[in-house]
């Protein structure tokens, strides 16, 4: 039998069974103090972080992967699904800051204490598969990164990639500001590298800014449509949302409607600010590849290591290629901090069971690194490929099961209260959901068809 819901949002404050369970992650829940005579700017400052380790999800090497594909297969093309991706992405994530604000809970603790046992687990399952998917994803764009930059053998590569368990280890003991700042910091990195690519491929703007306009054989074509939902899949990523419920917690946020009104607002713009500039990044890996390419003729280029090889020869410089490189190795081990931290918010809240970082990281990529060495040993850095993609579609098929709790929680005025979510978003977000779950199902349609 479940156990009782925590307190309404509205109610006034009291001790209950709910409240005496640990919060998520209890070594920086409530750690950051929000000033309170303060000016409005500085009351925001203290808000921002936690939509940037978001955002590092949307950057992720599995996005690299479908943005090449798509770039360089369809042009511009696809740049409408990854604009409608962060659009979803934007508003999904500050329905995810309202209720973990509004109910001092995750999604995964929410889970657990609302649904019944055999709805839970079951989506406990489909989270740790989500979160695996994701940490495949990252193995891979490090190693072939480590290829690149210093000629390490792609199959060592993906079994070094397990050390990275040290780095996490090491940031949870700095402390979360010290964590968002580093990983702010790698952001804006990535996003240099990829200003200068974009301004050696030039791009003719009038087709990049038409790129945006969708266009129907997204839907009426069977691979535009597969790689469709692997910018989907790789944008509105379902471990973000069981992590931002939780990260939002990090801020001490007074008990007050009107506090926690304020938090959600401040919450909301951090993570907006975020997520957009986590899309230009997206846009900047299809244009290149669509500028460098696609209008070359190269309308194959699906491979991280093809993609660099090409570069180098049809933009007439070596920098462009070194800093592609660089951003994919960046991204990598961005996504590795944020992969950890959403494993311990799922295993924790659904499971109430608590690993030491190290481990969780450890187990986490033990289970991903399998399938990883394997195709590697098989077929190479071609198998690789397909397999970043598979990931990525994987995680889209994994998007409803996180998805549509959200939105029944979101949906919840009894207990939201005062801090419930205006009927548009409750609207819109559940036509997210609805439109997924129909491209899942015409994706599996084509499949099983054979087409």
């Amino acid at each position: 039998m479940a156990p009782p819901p925590g307190p309404d949002a509205g109610s006034s404050p009291r001790a209950t069974p709910a409240d005496l369970r640990p919060p998520s992650l209890p070594e920086v829940h409530r750690s950051i103090r929000v000033p309170d005579a303060a000016g409005w700017f500085r009351r925001l400052f203290a808000f921002v972080g936690p939509g940037y380790l978001v955002a590092v999800g949307y950057m992720d090497p599995g996005n690299w992967a479908t943005a090449l594909a798509g770039g360089s297969a369809f042009g511009y093309t696809l740049l409408a699904v990854a604009l409608a991706s962060s659009l979803m992405a934007i508003l999904l994530q500050a329905l995810c800051a309202r209720i973990g604000i509004a109910t001092g809970r995750d999604l995964a603790q929410l889970c657990r204490e609302r649904f019944p046992k055999p709805v839970a687990y079951p989506l406990w399952f489909l989270a740790e598969v989500a979160i695996c998917a994701t940490d495949l994803a990252e193995l891979i764009g490090t190693a072939i990164a480590l290829e690149l930059l210093f000629g390490i053998p792609l199959l060592y590569g993906v079994m070094l990639t397990a050390l990275d368990a040290f780095l996490i280890l090491w940031l949870q003991h700095k402390g979360m500001r010290w964590l968002e700042a580093l990983i702010f910091g790698l952001i804006v990195l990535i996003f240099s590298c990829f200003a200068v690519q974009i301004a050696m491929a030039d791009p003719v703007w009038g087709d990049v800014l038409r790129g945006y306009i969708p266009a129907a054989s997204i839907v009426t074509n069977e691979t535009q449509l597969y790689i469709a939902l692997g910018i989907l899949g790789a944008t509105v990523m379902p471990h973000n949302l069981y992590l931002h419920t939780a990260l939002v917690q990090s801020r001490d946020v007074g008990p007050t409607i009107e506090e926690k009104r304020e938090a959600v607002r401040f919450a909301t713009i951090d993570s907006t600010i975020a997520l957009t500039l986590a899309l230009f990044i997206n846009s900047a890996i299809l244009v290149t590849a669509a500028a460098t390419f696609h209008t070359s003729g190269n309308t194959e280029v699906a491979e991280i290591g093809d993609a660099y090889r090409l570069m180098a020869p049809l933009l007439g410089s070596g920098l462009a290629a070194m800093l592609f490189a660089i951003a994919l190795l960046l991204c990598g081990l961005n996504a590795t901090v944020t992969a950890t931290l959403a494993g311990q918010v799922v295993m924790e809240g659904f499971l109430r069971f608590r690993l030491p970082p190290f481990f969780r990281r450890l187990v986490t990529r033990l289970v991903a690194i399998v399938p990883a060495v394997v195709v590697t040993w098989l077929y190479g850095a071609s198998g690789t490929a397909q397999l970043l993609i598979l990931s990525q579609v994987i995680l889209s098929l994994q998007l409803p099961f996180a998805i549509i709790p959200l939105m029944l929680f979101a949906s919840d005025q009894r207990r939201l209260g005062a801090l419930a979510a205006p009927r548009w978003q409750l609207v819109v977000g559940w036509a997210i959901g609805a439109l997924i779950v129909v491209l899942n199902i015409k994706l599996l349609a084509d499949f099983i068809l054979g087409d």
